[in-house]
């Protein structure tokens, strides 16, 4: 496995790994519906940096890296993160969330946080957990998730600083 910097020629492979999980509804909160066009300017051109995993030359997932807040809380970042479907189980989500962290220090950032996570994404909720997220929020019914309907989203926060 490797992680590299992605690259605009890149999106051509990540859009169907997008377009699969943002057309199912159920982890990201995108319209179901979202054009290529639209897709590639939020998960290549507004983020600071994206990253793609490879296997043998093969893109497996992706995650962008990206400042939270302006001004003052321009410290923290915000991160997204996709497995393609058919590459699940295989330890690429906890190898990205790794490489962003440390990515997320070298680029001056001291926290990281996840301003939207379904807690019906259990799988999600769980790694980030186990790599040191705090949930610090709670928005009761925040995530329409397409057949669980009204689900809460968490607010998960990591210091970064040691």
């Amino acid at each position: 496995m490797r992680i590299r910097e992605a690259i605009e020629a890149d999106f051509d492979t990540i859009w169907p790994i997008f377009h699969e999980i943002v057309s199912a509804g159920e982890t990201y909160a995108y319209p179901r519906d979202v054009s290529k066009k639209e897709a590639e300017r939020i998960w290549m051109k507004v983020p600071r940096k994206t990253f793609v995993i490879e296997d043998e030359g093969k893109i497996l997932g992706t995650y962008y890296i990206k400042t939270n807040q302006a001004g003052p809380g321009s410290h923290v970042c915000n991160c997204g993160f996709m497995v393609s479907p058919k590459a699940g189980g295989r330890g690429l989500a906890t190898a990205m969330c790794k490489h962003s962290q440390q990515v997320a220090v070298d680029l001056g950032y001291k926290a990281m946080q996840f301003n939207f996570v379904a807690v019906s994404n259990a799988g999600a909720v769980r790694l980030w957990t186990k790599l040191g997220f705090e949930t610090v929020g709670r928005l009761p019914k925040a995530f329409n998730h397409p057949s669980k309907g009204l689900v809460d989203a968490l607010v998960m926060y990591k210091w970064l600083e040691t």
